[in-house]
């Protein structure tokens, strides 16, 4: 089990961590979600004992990365692929891991081939591609048999080929009990994989629940209606905006509506002799509801493209 206990990394006068605290259990994938600056590198870092905690603990199954004995054997990482010497071979680097902590050669081909680098073992690591470095980083993370895994943007530079991999091989270890804790930028790819989400944004913990919770908690009360005639739509969406819901027109025959329920827009409909050609209350992605959970802890974000924005119909400003 990872555990960080009011986990807190400033540099200089930015406080990149601020009083972190959650567990990762064994038997799931966990999922670290936050926007570019959130903290989320600095959390693993801390946890492998790279970067100091100004002040709370990172530990791994109740220690410190330092206090174990052969960490390799406990806990396994991916954080940064390229973080090779270029002129080693991809069986060299990983056979000095393997005698540093007193793992046998043999695990060295094995590992070899379950990230599918069997081939390209003899080959020096400068001339990797970076779908290759992050196989032989995801090699290296197995290369003890750890009980512990992170990973750190473990798809970035893979075909998808490779992300059904990773994906498969996650879901895989955590089936065998290993505590699995993974960061990704790909909200549709953590969705199918990861069974319990961390979210941070700017060091803070914005929320720690399963995956289904934290889908749940994103019904933001959406509701499409599908209306055939031009003039019954524009109608609806001004009766609509008029009692401060947000109206939005997505398509020739389709209003999007913010801040209400099925219910509540097939009576007024009916009410007002609208006829409707479908209503209904689409279940958000993770993307959506990762987007509004963090968007007031995104440190670098761009300005929304007003002159693409949808169209309004009747919405208040």
């Amino acid at each position: 089990m990872i555990t960080l206990r009011r986990l807190t990394k400033r540099y200089g006068d930015k406080k990149v961590v601020d009083n972190l605290s959650f567990d990762v259990i064994p038997g799931k994938v966990t999922g670290f979600l936050g926007p570019n600056g959130a903290g989320k590198s600095t959390s693993m870092r801390a946890v492998l004992g790279l970067d100091r905690p100004t002040s709370g603990q990172a530990l791994i199954g109740g220690k410190h990365y330092a206090e174990l004995k052969h960490p390799l054997r406990v806990v396994g990482a991916l954080l940064d692929a390229k973080a090779t010497h270029p002129a080693r071979t991809a069986r060299k680097h990983l056979l000095a891991m393997a005698r540093s902590n007193g793992i046998s050669k043999r695990r060295v081909d094995e590992v070899l081939e379950t990230v599918g680098m069997t081939s390209a073992a003899d080959k020096r690591m400068g001339n990797f591609s970076l779908g290759m470095g992050q196989r032989l980083g995801i090699a290296g993370a197995l290369l003890g048999r750890p009980e512990i895994l992170l990973f750190d943007e473990p798809v970035n530079g893979l075909d998808p080929d490779g992300v059904r991999w990773i994906r498969e091989l996650m879901r895989s270890l955590a089936d065998e009990g290993r505590t699995v804790f993974v960061s990704s930028h790909l909200m549709s790819e953590m969705q199918m994989t990861a069974d319990h989400l961390v979210v941070i944004a700017r060091g803070k913990l914005v929320m720690d629940a399963p995956m289904e919770e934290v889908i749940k908690s994103g019904s933001f009360g959406v509701v499409t209606a599908r209306i055939p005639d031009p003039q019954q739509l524009r109608m609806l969406g001004e009766v609509l905006a008029g009692q401060w819901i947000d109206v939005r027109q997505t398509a020739a025959d389709e209003l999007t509506l913010y801040r209400t329920t099925v219910e509540h827009v097939g009576d007024i409909a009916h009410h007002i002799g609208v006829r409707l050609h479908g209503l209904a209350a689409p279940e958000p992605s993770l993307e959506d509801v990762f987007m509004n959970m963090t968007a007031d802890g995104v440190e670098y974000g761009a300005p929304s493209p007003q002159a693409a924005a949808p169209t309004r119909t009747g919405a208040r400003r």
